[in-house]
């Protein structure tokens, strides 16, 4: 498969690479205005992703990091996290390379510097997922205190979907802005899905591996065991993936809370552990052999993406009971993750109506001593099936400013079927206006230059900048061309020529 992915030039837009310390050089998008000006943007797809990139599964992406990751082992001897790098004072080029890409290239009293990002990291604040056996993935950060942001799912199921969609599927996400990318494939060819995405994809990957350990043992939850689980671990981390969401928090003591609810347990992979602890009568196995989690998740620097299994999936069930009580067992796994040098974030709701949102953030800060929150949404009604994606972002955009780190994005087809490209694509962009919104709240450094910019154009009537400089300018493009056949108009196709309120107001200021 070899296909064409980016086409920057319809953009007026090209790659461009901010250089730091020596070896790093950071890829951006400048998009080049009609006054002369130009703007660089953060840009997903990363350094190699300009108009002549092709995907092309058999050849997969140059591994970016490794120069990086053979210095380090040359050195050290083993792989050592990039928590512990923080903790011990040092700043690795992974860390140098956030500060610039979460600058967008802008330097000034404001700007994230690499000393801020590992005092972040060390803190525990931050997580800056970087398995070395993933090297074709370019360095994020994912805190409070940075640019909020968004995970796109993809993944086979028994239904439908083939390793060449998948793919393509994970890099449409990332060409719209996703930041990271869950492959959450239960269906045929798991192994090969996952490493055909892994050698593809620019951004860091993350799994459910419990989804895989359940395929092993042909579907039969009384046969999973933590033997299964952890050859599980072990075979995805040797692969590369960058994040494990591991259910690992939902314990006995909360099943009778869940059992009590209106929609009981929704996720997936609490749901088989609570079926697991419910024919075996003991204790759920990933929690009892938590340290031996971690010490496969430090071997190969993945973070721990503490699962949350009994998040409300309905608004009766929101901040009850089973979701607050799995909540405080996370954060004791926090701890221990942080004593065992590996990088933990959080897992959150759900189904949450507004006026409760809130103090899901502030409990998950209590409890987890501050590491970073990722939400599925979330969604603020029940009732919004083929418009979920609205729902959620609503509730996204609302906790992302309240300090959530990342937001799982929603899809149109939530609660309805697997998603394919227009629904991907749909998600990320509205997730990126919901993270986007987030940013502005609560005060990122340059988070409103775009819009800056964005304005003027508008005032100015330049409508090629308009399209340029919004999430989707294939889309503002085609709408505006739908009505008005040029785009040097000085009016829109809504108000037309004689009730164009901007143009009204330009003739006034003349005649001052």
């Amino acid at each position: 498969m070899k296909k064409k992915l980016f086409d920057y030039a319809k953009d007026n837009a090209r790659r461009v690479t901010i250089k730091g310390s020596e070896g790093i050089a950071v890829g951006m998008k400048e998009v080049a205005l009609q006054n002369g000006e130009s703007i660089l943007l953060y840009d997903t797809a990363g350094v190699y992703a300009d108009e002549n990139y092709e995907i092309d599964l058999k050849k997969g992406l140059p591994p970016f990091r490794k120069p990086w990751i053979d210095a380090r082992l040359a050195k050290d001897g083993a792989v050592k996290t990039q928590y512990w790098y923080a903790k011990n004072g040092i700043i690795t080029p992974e860390m140098e390379y956030v500060a610039i890409r979460e600058n967008q290239g802008a330097q000034g009293p404001e700007s994230i510097t690499p000393e801020f990002v590992r005092a972040e990291i060390a803190a525990g604040r931050a997580i800056l997922p970087a398995n070395p056996n993933h090297p074709e993935a370019e360095p994020m950060i994912i805190g409070s205190r940075f640019l909020v942001k968004i995970n796109a799912n993809i993944g086979n199921s028994a239904l439908g979907s083939d390793i060449e969609e998948e793919v393509e599927k994970a890099l449409w996400a990332v060409k719209w802005g996703s930041d990271t990318v869950m492959d959450l494939s239960t269906g045929k060819n798991i192994h090969q899905t996952r490493e055909a995405i892994l050698r593809n994809t620019p951004v860091p990957i993350g799994t459910v591996p419990m989804y895989q350990a359940l395929e092993k043992v042909y579907g039969q939850i009384e046969k999973l065991t933590w033997e299964v689980f952890r050859e599980t671990l072990i075979e995805q981390a040797e692969q590369g993936v960058d994040y494990f969401t591991i259910h690992a928090g939902i314990l006995r003591e909360h099943l009778p809370h869940a059992l009590r609810r209106v929609t009981g347990i929704v996720s997936r992979g609490g749901s088989i552990m609570a079926k697991w602890m419910e024919i075996n009568q003991t204790e759920n196995f990933i929690y009892t052999h938590f340290n031996e989690v971690c010490d496969i998740l430090a071997r190969y620097d993945i973070a721990a993406s503490l699962g949350d299994g009994l998040r409300p999936g309905s608004l009766a069930d929101a901040n009850d009971a089973a979701q607050f009580g799995e909540l405080k067992t996370l954060g004791k796994l926090a701890k221990i993750c942080r004593e065992n040098d590996v990088q933990v974030i959080i897992e959150g709701p759900g189904h949450v109506p507004m006026h409760l949102i809130q103090e899901n953030m502030e409990l998950q800060k209590k409890y987890c001593d501050e590491a970073p929150f990722y939400t599925l949404g979330p969604l603020v009604s029940d009732i919004g099936a083929g418009y979920d994606h609205i729902t959620a972002a609503i509730g996204g955009a609302m906790i992302g400013w309240y300090g959530t780190a990342m937001l799982c994005y929603v899809t149109t087809k939530e609660h309805l079927a697997l998603p394919n490209k227009d629904d991907v694509r749909e998600a990320v962009v509205t997730f990126k206006l919901a993270a986007h919104a987030a940013d502005i709240a609560k005060g990122h450094p340059g988070a409103m230059h775009r819009d800056l910019a964005m304005s003027r154009a508008r005032y100015e009537f330049r409508w090629r900048d308009q399209f340029n400089l919004s999430l989707d300018p294939e889309r503002a493009r085609r709408f505006h061309l739908e009505m008005i056949k040029n785009s040097d108009a000085d009016y829109c196709g809504m108000c037309g020529p004689h009730f164009c309120a901007m143009r009204i107001t330009k003739s006034i200021q003349k005649k001052d």
